[in-house]
């Protein structure tokens, strides 16, 4: 039997045949797409307080989406933050949770900054007042292209080879790890990949592999799920 693989998921508005803006929980296919070309079974996680779902799970990939509420790592929010405060309570659970139960966790962008959170880290809530520049999001609806560099010896290292090109597309980083190890970032220094190497699968990238149906990524994920 395929590892189950939960994904985290989005309630937002949403337009398809006669229905227009219904509220609705969604995810981009994309990550269905590619835990499933990775081996493993998806199920799609909807906000929700109890974390009894992971008895059920393999293993989690925390999706992309809105801005983390500043809350979660003892901030004030900033003119330009937009967050979801439902998906964040619900999701700070479900990923403490997850640690305590050594269920291997794949964040993916907002992801990683959630596993940030838990560890006692902090973000910077808009990257253009700290970089300079807006490159990392260039527009609506555009990726970022980036080369990383990566820690030698470290897992994200180790998976991504030599191709060192990621797509990202997000205004707020890491200001501070907490208690994970950066070993991932970008050429102007901003963290883009995080793990715990005293679990057995914790990873973190700040980037999409999803867009791609990254297998190094999403199949590592279940192998560890296995």
């Amino acid at each position: 039997m395929r590892p189950i693989i939960g994904i985290t998921t989005y309630v937002e508005p949403a337009t398809w045949g006669v229905w227009r803006d219904l509220p609705t929980t969604l995810i981009p296919h994309d990550y269905v797409a590619a835990v499933s070309q990775a081996g493993g079974r998806p199920v799609l996680i909807p906000e929700h307080e109890d974390t009894d779902v992971l008895g059920i799970l393999d293993g989690l990939v925390l999706a992309g989406g809105p801005d983390l509420s500043p809350e979660l790592y003892g901030a004030e929010p900033e003119p330009l933050t937009v967050t979801r405060p439902d998906r964040d309570r619900a999701e700070i659970l479900l990923v403490r949770r997850a640690l305590e139960q050594e269920v291997p966790v794949l964040g993916v962008c907002r992801g990683m900054q959630l596993l940030v959170a838990a560890a006692g880290g902090r973000l910077h809530q808009h990257l253009p007042d700290v970089l300079g520049h807006d490159r990392h999001r260039p527009a609506p609806g555009v990726y970022g292209e980036h080369e990383a560099s990566f820690v030698p010896g470290s897992r994200i290292a180790g998976l991504m080879g030599d191709d060192l090109a990621i797509r990202c597309f997000h205004h707020q980083g890491v200001a501070d790890a907490g208690k994970l190890t950066v070993t991932g970032r970008t050429e102007d220094g901003l963290a883009e990949a995080v793990e715990d190497p005293d679990r057995r699968f914790v990873l973190g990238v700040q980037w999409h592999p999803e867009v791609i149906r990254d297998e190094r990524l999403f199949g590592a994920l279940v192998t560890a799920a296995r």
